[in-house]
């Protein structure tokens, strides 16, 4: 059965930490505020006809504790009797939902559903559910772990990246980033965070800098070296030997900011699209989710991508516009040096180095800036392709609906 794509929203992305414009609001305000959004769009009667919502979300404590589905569902007003699903696989978490959204409809489980993610990362921080490995080096030694950005390092260091290519996709982030926002392109699918009584909290994505001629990129220094030196560069190497010493080569603006934010996607089959007057904006071609390199960690999205272009007949060079996950610097660098795609359809509207990472709200992010891509390039097929820490990938393939 074929799955569509009725509508996606999302919220701005907030600065993730303490003073960050979402800072003093929830994730499942966050989602609360994008399911109303979504019935002023396609009416009552279609958030009625929601049959499952799947939500990503990384780190589920605190306030993303308690799943945080069913705490959003509950403050959106949704029916009691609504399922609900909250779901970890780490930065690819979003896409994976929306993966999890389409099997149900597509095996007639369900005619419609939502899914996204939502991530608060002012309120919960990094590696906040404080697993085992973060902090035994024992164990993480025998398992090859490492903080992600250090494994970034270690990639960049086997393939040889240098510093003026992560720069120079650093400031191509930011530079179209900034001149989407300018032109209006994000208007449509951005919904306004707000208060209770109605006064804007947050409009736009307020992690994008001037860097203006890239200068001062190369002044800034790298930030994975102390913990590299802390014990992660040797266990890397033990795992490793063949890369042999590892060159720190990320700063600050060759990792993605930190960031709060959420976004839901309306997925169902054609009769509930017919029977509730909903137009379709796009077919889901294909998904996949894949697993690579734990040591490496940010290598699955590439398998993930060749696998969703595979299992939809495609190469690469028939899709039109590809929204890529800019996980590190290193990741879109080798993107383009290794598949060699027209980097004028890759994230033409501006990436995640420039407007951040809210973990568990990304694929849906990437899904619903994707829709608008599609349009805006005359495009037929999109390509969204994301990539998570220990080696964790998911791709989907969508064909535009006329």
């Amino acid at each position: 059965m074929s799955v569509y794509i009725y509508d996606a929203v999302r919220t701005p992305r907030g600065k993730g930490r303490a003073g960050g414009s979402l800072a003093e609001v929830t994730p499942a305000q966050l989602v609360a505020q994008l399911v109303r959004a979504l019935e002023r769009r396609n009416g009552p009667d279609a958030i009625s006809a929601i049959e499952h919502l799947t939500l990503g979300c990384v780190t589920q404590v605190g306030v993303q504790g308690g799943h945080v589905a069913l705490a959003a569902r509950i403050q959106a007003g949704l029916p009691d009797d609504l399922p609900c699903l909250t779901i970890n696989n780490f930065c690819v978490s979003g896409l994976s939902a929306i993966a999890d959204a389409a099997r149900r409809v597509a095996s007639g489980q369900v005619d419609l559903a939502l899914a996204g993610g939502a991530e608060s990362m002012s309120q919960v921080t990094f590696l906040a559910d404080t697993a085992d490995y973060y902090t035994d080096m024992t164990l993480a030694s025998s398992m090859g772990w490492a903080p992600v950005g250090v494994a970034a390092d270690l990639l960049a260091t086997r393939e040889g990246i240098d510093r003026p290519a992560m720069d120079a996709a650093v400031l191509r982030s930011h530079q179209r980033a900034a001149l989407a926002w300018r032109e209006g392109r994000y208007a449509g699918r951005v919904i306004p965070v707000t208060k209770a009584d109605g006064d804007v909290v947050l409009a736009h994505d307020e992690n994008i800098r001037d860097f203006g001629d890239g200068a001062a990129l190369t002044r800034l220094p790298p930030v994975f070296a102390e913990p590299g030196a802390q014990g992660f560069d040797e266990i890397l190497q033990t795992h490793r030997p063949a890369v042999g010493k590892i060159e720190h080569l990320h700063s600050v603006a060759h990792c993605p900011p930190i960031a709060d934010g959420a976004s839901l996607v309306l997925v169902g089959s054609k009769a509930a699209g017919e029977r509730l007057g909903l137009t379709p904006l796009a077919r889901i071609r294909s998904v996949a989710e894949s697993a690579d390199d734990r040591v490496m960690q940010l290598t699955a999205g590439f398998k993930a991508m060749t696998r969703a272009l595979d299992r939809a007949g495609l190469a690469l060079d028939q899709v039109g516009a590809v929204e890529f996950m800019e996980a590190f610097a290193v990741v879109p660098v080798l993107f383009e040096r290794d598949f060699g795609p027209d980097m004028s359809k890759v994230n033409p509207n501006g990436g995640h180095l420039a407007m951040g990472h809210p973990m568990g709200a990304t694929g849906a992010v990437l899904t619903t800036t994707l829709l608008d891509d599609l349009t805006q390039l005359d495009a037929d097929i999109g390509l969204v392709v994301a990539t998570g820490g220990v080696g964790v990938g998911a791709a989907m393939v969508i064909e535009r609906v006329s």
